[in-house]
């Protein structure tokens, strides 16, 4: 109960943060001033590799402990996420630097010494936070320039061969070198962290007695100015041998103002990327819109106005699009699965537009760890009540008269889906003894958001939706369907999928690298107004490429336009599914069965959702499209 009792908090922090009395920052990532002196304490959160995609609590590893572990607070998102934020033993003074703290020793166990060099193949990396700004170890680019590139956290250790032997011999970094930034405020004598970096170091320290208090060391005293030889002094991993962490800390001033402490692990390295991305993605909507554009204003113009001037046994020895008007509003096959998958792609559209907008005001930045997953989750949840509606109403327009079947397929069908793969991924993560694993207590509590509140307000709207009178459709059907002409090769609903849906992807695949490379490389994405643009080419594209592709159909007579205008577009799923295959061979290291099956169901996922996402919005504009020609020419 106490992850429920989170989620609730989580909307009152919500509620709070949009109010106008808090409308620069949300809670937990306002600015906070430390006066000289004062105590900084470092957190520990998970360990991560992108070689196993498999998260790990801090203290999984022999580390330092200090006396008492807590936890910090933690909402819906960091849960899902796999961060486990907690206190340290690495506590320092406000520019106040030490030199050769000692942190603990620590005698390594075979069981221990082995999980050290597991994770070290495995290329796992130590993530800290200091006042909610992550640790970050500093490169110089490798263009020559003094650009410096930041990257979060600070492998375990590594490995190697020294000193002429043939065995490798795995090496941990027990020393930290942290450097704190902080942008002083003169006329309050305080100042606010602004930068947090680490230089790790692997020494084998010595000493000659040891005092919990008071140990010095041989190898590292508070004037030490030797230069430390990596394989001779570096700390190597060995069962029934201790280790002792030590660390240092310096202080300097920096005219980074704390609003700005962020740029430097956000900064993009290719913006003209993004921009190609963009100008690609516009050349595409020009040549679809000047297609649209010929069709309505030239061909469709000229037939309708050819048609309302002929008389209606000129117009029978007519063919094209017209001569199906008395069957184009025949109800498909499978009504009532159309309109679930129309209602969850009006549900998935509004969850993505609003979080977009909420990331776009800056209210979802990387400072509010799990916010952009929390606020996806509330808001699936609350949108539910227009995909019932969505889904009903259409059903009522195709005269169906069970709603209360459909508004429960459009509750269950999709989340279903969901929740096994999920349910699935997290019983191998479980296995694999991962942080990742979500607990059964927020796994209750999404349950919890599903039927306690998802599923009512799917049946709220669907109830509205069902008592909403449907406007008439502009032809009337007749009983008997009219049969349909050989069509040619290029009309073949299979090569219009993949025609169609070729151009939706084309417009997002460039933006589409920098997602998969955030979700998967672990790295920030916050280019948010970049992607909102290519969202909105996105669905201008899908909403176009269907209308052309239905109007090249009708005009060869065949009304079966329903499914075909859903699958056209949502056909660019198959093409983001095809890339991540792609992506997952040439851009990860993945080995590990567990992590590899991990990528593709959450791959799966995302390739399912794009494809209800694109579908619905092919479906709807096409038709728009439909009953706008329909009602445009004169039916006897």
């Amino acid at each position: 109960m106490k992850t429920i009792s989170i989620m609730l908090a989580v909307v009152v922090e919500l509620l709070i943060g949009a109010s106008p009395a808090n409308a620069f920052y949300l809670p937990g990532v306002a600015p906070r001033d430390f006066r000289a002196g004062e105590v900084l304490e470092v957190k520990v959160n998970k360990l991560f590799s992108t070689k196993t995609q498999l998260p790990y609590d801090y203290y999984f590893l022999s580390y330092c402990k200090p006396p008492k572990i807590s936890n910090r607070a933690e909402n819906l998102g960091e849960v899902l996420r796999g961060d486990r934020i907690e206190n340290s033993v690495y506590s320092f003074r406000m520019r106040e630097p030490q030199s050769c703290k000692v942190a603990c020793r620590v005698e390594l166990t075979e069981a221990s010494a082995k999980n050290f060099r597991k994770k070290i193949n495995d290329d796992y990396r130590v993530n800290m936070i200091l006042d909610n700004l992550p640790v970050a170890v500093v490169w110089r680019s490798k263009d020559g320039s003094e650009r410096k590139i930041y990257e979060r956290g600070f492998p375990v250790g590594f490995k190697g061969k020294f000193s002429g032997s043939k065995d490798q011999r795995y090496f941990i970094y027990n020393h930290l070198n942290f450097k704190v930034k902080y942008h002083p405020d003169p006329d309050a004598d305080t100042s606010r962290v602004v930068g947090f970096e680490v230089t790790p170091l692997s020494i084998n320290h010595r000493y000659k007695k040891w005092n919990e208090n008071s140990t010095k060391l041989l190898t590292c005293n508070a004037n030490n100015k030797q230069v430390l030889q990596p394989g001779l002094l570096s700390q190597e991993i060995n069962s029934n041998k201790e280790i002792v962490f030590t660390y240092d800390v310096s202080f300097e001033s920096s005219d980074i103002r704390w609003a700005s402490r962020w740029d430097t692990y956000l900064l993009m390295n290719d913006d003209q990327i993004h921009w190609f991305s963009i100008i690609n993605s516009l050349m595409i909507v020009l040549f679809l819109s000047g297609m649209v554009a010929m069709i309505m204003m030239r061909t469709l113009y000229r037939d309708i106005a050819n048609y309302n001037q002929l008389d209606q046994e000129e117009v029978q020895e007519e063919t094209g699009w017209k001569l199906v008007h008395a069957d184009i509003f025949r109800p498909p096959t499978n009504t009532s699965l159309l309109c679930v998958y129309v209602g969850t792609g009006v549900q998935v559209f509004g969850m993505t537009f609003v979080t977009m907008i909420f990331a776009m005001l800056g209210f979802l930045s990387p400072s509010n760890r799990g916010g952009l997953m929390t606020v996806m989750v509330f808001l699936w949840t609350f949108m539910g009540l227009f995909a019932g509606y969505s889904s009903s109403y259409l059903y009522k327009t195709f005269n169906g008269k069970d709603w209360k079947r459909v508004s429960l397929k459009t509750a269950l069908t999709f989340p279903s889906v969901l929740f096994i793969v999920f349910f699935v991924l997290n019983t191998l993560i479980w296995g694999e003894k991962s942080s990742g694993a979500v607990p059964f207590s927020t796994m209750f509590a999404l349950v919890l958001l599903w039927f306690g509140i998802s599923l009512p307000l799917v049946f709220l709207g669907s109830f509205l939706g069902a008592k909403t009178p449907v406007s008439e459709n502009p032809v009337k059907t007749n009983k008997i369907p009219r049969p349909i002409p050989i069509q040619p090769w290029y009309i073949h609903p299979l090569f219009a999928m993949l025609f169609g849906g070729v151009l939706p992807y084309g417009a997002v695949f460039v933006e589409l690298f920098f997602i998969l490379t955030s979700v998967w490389l672990n790295q920030f994405y916050y280019i948010f107004g970049f992607l909102f643009v290519v969202f909105v080419i996105l669905l201008v594209t899908c909403a176009e490429i269907t209308i052309v592709l239905c109007y090249f159909q009708l005009c060869n007579e065949d009304y079966r336009w329903w499914w075909r205008a859903y699958l056209t577009s949502g056909a660019s799923a198959l093409y983001l599914f095809m890339y991540a295959v792609f992506y997952f061979c040439t851009k990860l290291e993945i080995t590990k069965m567990v992590s590899g099956v991990m990528y593709f169901g959450y791959m799966f996922v995302i390739a399912y959702a794009f494809f209800i996402l694109t579908g619905t919005t092919g479906f709807c504009a096409c038709f728009w499209f439909v009953r706008k020609i329909y009602s445009s020419v004169k039916i006897d």
